[in-house]
């Protein structure tokens, strides 16, 4: 095996090793906190419904880690049984090298890789989600997602990766900064179109009805200067009971969406301290700031690529032939490899990622606070979601710091009652 190859094994399996250790470790600090409610949580949660969610924390632990064994074992066989360099060379012999065939490789790729974890997707949601409650799908609706989904991938990801391998033949050394300049600007035509034309393929918007909740929050957003087109409530209780609320769109075509299963869990006050929230982040820039690290990210990524390409040990490592000469036939092994690799790297950053959106989360809360001139709005919001969705009240620190994007209750319940609300 090459240096290389063993650097990226040893990686891999660090990772892997990284990921069951910290599992391990929350699940021994669930189980240290199973025998009663904590003091801290004792007029947010009961006790059948705290023992409900360390079954849940623990069940979903004990699934990921498999999961995640699964994961490495596909990677590993990808990468380092040759498969993939055979697969391609057949896929040219066959197909030849043109842009199309190129494209349909990756592509073909992309979703044979996921196929594999189809099983692992419907046993989380008609096995683990079924037993605790959350499951409201049917398999159906189920079926009908992935295949929405495979046709939206063909309809727009297949054209982009074509347009992509065209860019590398047009402009030569430096297609990564206009293949990348062409996937950015995609990114953010799909965001300005994705809630009127994809959105609407796998769930029915409806306006908010006319009355004092939508009143509320109308003046909310009038009042924190959140432009808004319309504020829509989406029927998630067609695939589960978890809740949630987000914003979409960009400019004019900017609307509010509420889960139908969160307006049927919180009171009118709680809705729009949690709309509050959400405006939160649009004020404080969050979303912006996000973008351009998700930008800076694919800039990265096209400018690695395109040294790997250059490197004909890059290629012998994992069994492909060295290219004879520049294209873009010469470059999607490297683009391959490094969709498969880039994972094992981007791990190590993810206390970073997830320590800034937590500064995040604090940020939007304590807009809400002062928005509202109190806290205890959000606060009953916050306690009732983390109850409904079978949160885990008592993750290790060390667990929640490496994976949580939000605090955890405790933690966003001090925050907002550290300081008081201005008013």
């Amino acid at each position: 095996m090459a240096p290389v190859a063993i650097v990226a094994l040893v990686l891999i399996l660090a990772r892997w090793f990284a990921e069951f250790w910290l599992s391990r470790l929350n699940e021994q600090h669930v189980r240290a906190h199973a025998a009663e409610v904590p003091a801290a949580f004792k007029e947010v949660i009961d006790e059948p419904t705290y023992r409900k969610s360390v079954e849940y924390t623990l069940a979903k632990s004990r699934f990921a880690n498999v999961t995640e064994f699964f994961d490495v074992l596909v990677l590993m066989a990808l990468l380092f049984s040759g498969l993939l360099p055979r697969a391609f060379n057949s896929w040219t012999h066959q197909f030849g090298t043109a842009i199309w065939s190129m494209a349909a490789f990756l592509f073909a790729t992309g979703v044979m890789v996921s196929l594999i974890g189809l099983p692992f997707d419907w046993y989380a949601q008609f096995k683990l989600e079924q037993r605790f409650g959350f499951n409201t799908t049917t398999m159906g609706v189920w079926i009908l997602d992935r295949v929405k989904g495979l046709l939206l991938a063909c309809v727009f990801g297949l054209p982009l990766l074509m347009l992509v391998l065209k860019i590398i033949d047009w402009t030569g050394a430096n297609w990564w900064l206009w293949a990348w300049a062409a996937v950015v600007f995609f990114q953010l035509l799909m965001m300005l179109i994705a809630p009127a034309l994809i959105l609407p393929l796998f769930n029915k918007f409806t306006p908010l009805p006319e009355g004092s909740l939508r009143e509320r929050l109308f003046a909310l957003a009038k009042k924190t200067g959140f432009p808004t087109r319309s504020i829509d409530v989406m029927d998630g209780s067609k695939r589960s009971r978890h809740s949630n609320a987000f914003f979409t769109g960009f400019g004019r075509f900017r609307k509010i969406v509420l889960f139908d299963t969160l307006v049927a869990q919180l009171n009118e006050t709680e809705l729009e301290a949690v709309l509050a929230h959400e405006i939160g982040h649009y004020k404080k820039r969050h979303i912006m700031k996000l973008l351009a690290v998700s930008i800076f990210g694919m800039l990265a990524a096209f400018a690695a690529i395109a040294w790997l390409a250059r490197q004909d040990w890059f290629y012998r490592a994992f069994g492909f032939e060295p290219p004879s000469g520049f294209g873009a036939s010469s470059i999607v092994p490297a683009f391959l490899l490094f969709g498969l690799l880039s994972g094992t790297l981007s791990f190590w950053l993810t206390p970073i990622m997830s320590s800034w959106s937590r500064r995040f989360e604090y940020e939007a809360d304590a807009f809400a606070r002062d928005t509202m001139t109190e806290s205890g709005s959000l606060i009953g919001a916050l306690r009732k979601l983390n109850e409904k969705n079978l949160s885990n009240l008592t993750p290790h620190p060390l667990y929640s710091g490496f994976h949580y994007s939000h605090p955890t209750l405790l933690e966003r319940e001090q925050a907002l009652l550290a300081a008081p609300a201005s008013v």
